[in-house]
């Protein structure tokens, strides 16, 4: 089994997932994309656009969430397919990412009761996690 990392995966070549894939190598592309995390986004023009945070330019659309999910999980599980099938390494889930990368920023004592303030008002458990939630997600 190949070792998944978190670097970034070469671009995937969108006709060469319109084909029958090996059952098994299917089967663990999809037992890795369901636990991919979506992001899910309103749009006037088709309802709603879905992809994950691990794979963020795989896109899917639908009417109504639901819809736009299950078509984002199902581009997710071709494109993780084609990447294993390829030799590359798929990026692991999240929820399975080790955090290991720390920054440091310089606020005001206003700019920092704020965003505390922010974090606990969307029921964060500290500004980490507020900041990983706004801009990550």
């Amino acid at each position: 089994m190949a070792k998944r990392s978190n670097k970034p995966v070469d671009s995937v070549d969108t006709e060469a997932l319109d084909r029958p894939f090996d059952p098994a190598i299917l089967k663990r592309a999809r037992k890795l994309a369901d636990k991919y995390r979506i992001v899910l986004e309103t749009d006037p023009h088709v309802g709603y656009l879905a992809s994950a945070l691990e794979l963020p330019n795989v896109l899917a659309d639908g009417a109504n969430p639901n819809a736009a999910v299950a078509a984002v999980r199902e581009a997710l599980t071709s494109a993780v397919a084609y990447l294993i099938e390829s030799g590359q390494s798929p990026p692991l889930p999240a929820d399975e990412q080790v955090r290991d990368k720390q920054i440091n920023i310089r606020l005001t004592e206003t700019e920092q009761r704020r965003l505390k303030e922010a974090a606990k008002a969307h029921n964060c458990s500290d500004m980490s996690e507020y900041v990983r939630s706004r801009v990550l997600s």
